[in-house]
């Protein structure tokens, strides 16, 4: 029982924790794990797959 309570408790903080952002800042949101919308990739002239695949 202890264990499964543990558990669970360290699951509610991780969810906390990662929503931070999104739960305490006005307008906040979860950064987008997308490939094209990265600054840095686009300048490297890396895009996304799918995306790639439509334009042929």
């Amino acid at each position: 029982m202890k264990l499964a309570v543990l558990t669970i408790i360290i699951l509610a903080l991780s969810f906390v924790l990662l929503g931070v952002k999104v739960l305490f800042v006005k307008g906040g949101k979860f950064p987008t794990g997308h490939v094209g919308d990265s600054a840095a990739l686009r300048s490297k002239g890396i895009g996304c797959a799918s995306h790639n695949d439509k334009q042929k």
